[in-house]
């Protein structure tokens, strides 16, 4: 007989605004299942990142069947899993845990859910040099999609320059040499004006980091940009690229897609996309639907 019942959590700091457990019990609530999605909050606990190893376990014990992992605790998972997917490895770092029969599997779908998202809000964009701003746990994550994609170079910017430059090298070894650089902000100008294309993944644009992650005046017409920012879906940086006439993609998409490919690892069931894309849409109080694109 088929399960229908599951237990399913997010391991990460400050997590109570997140809209994973609206998303994926409303999805479960479509399809019959019973459906627990629990949030677990390192901020509110009072514990450091490096009990993410406990959770996970003390989850296993008391039968969840997953987790998920956010900020600050992708990587730091890592050593308490028993297993990682392919993606997860390559890119070391670890989103979503799949218990199954007394073990710990690790999975990436950032990876997967941004690659969804851009394939269907900005397919004919051209891919030959991309920017991508930030190289943390999502932009290591979308600088991977971004290459699987078809990128022919993606040019890493962040204020740390170890955390680019390493990024970049990832990146290199993986996909061949040349295909990944790294910069620091100062060089976004001169950058910018050759792209294609840029992918904002640094938190600013946030309800809590509001404001443009770089000048307007760097946008232009054939510029497209892609954020990865969900809350708000209208960040600032897309109100003004859409106003300089620029293709555009909302952060909705990945959030969607990357929700929908946990739900099917933790049930085994197909998800309906397109039913989760109005959710987020709703959920983030907007009506149009997200992982839009503008042009």
């Amino acid at each position: 007989m088929a399960k229908d019942s599951f237990l399913v959590g997010l391991i990460g700091a400050g997590v109570g605004p997140s809209l994973s457990p609206a998303l994926h019990e409303r999805e479960a609530d479509r399809q019959g299942l019973r459906y627990l999605y629990r949030l677990i909050d390192i901020d509110a606990l009072g514990v450091p990142p490096e009990a993410v190893g406990d959770l996970v376990r003390a989850a296993r014990d008391l039968g969840f069947d997953g987790l998920n992992i956010t900020h600050p605790c992708k990587q730091l998972v890592i050593g308490h899993l028993d297993a990682l997917a392919p993606q997860a490895e390559a890119l070391g770092a670890v989103n979503t845990v799949v218990f199954e029969d007394g073990r710990a599997t690790g999975h990436n779908t950032d990876v997967t859910g941004f690659a969804a998202s851009f394939a269907r809000g900005l397919p004919d964009v051209p891919l030959e040099r991309v920017v991508q701003l930030g190289a943390g746990g999502a932009g290591a994550a979308v600088a991977h999609a971004a290459l699987t994609l078809g990128a022919e170079r993606v040019t890493v910017v962040d204020a740390l320059a170890d955390r680019a430059a390493q990024l970049a090298a990832a990146l290199n070894r993986h996909f061949g040499e040349g295909r990944a650089a790294a910069a620091g902000p100062e060089r976004l100008p001169a950058l910018l004006a050759g792209a294609d294309g840029v992918v904002h993944a640094t938190p600013t644009g946030m309800a809590a980091h509001p404001g443009l992650p770089f000048p307007a005046d760097l946008l232009r017409p054939e510029l497209w940009v892609a954020e990865v920012v969900y809350r708000p879906l209208e960040t600032e940086l897309l109100r003004t690229a859409r106003a300089v006439g620029c293709a555009t993609l909302d952060g909705g998409g990945m959030a969607v897609f990357q929700a929908a490919d946990a739900f099917r690892l933790f049930t085994g069931r197909e998800p309906d996309s397109a039913r989760m894309l109005a959710d987020i849409a709703e959920l983030a109080g907007e009506v149009a639907a997200p992982g839009r694109t503008t042009r």
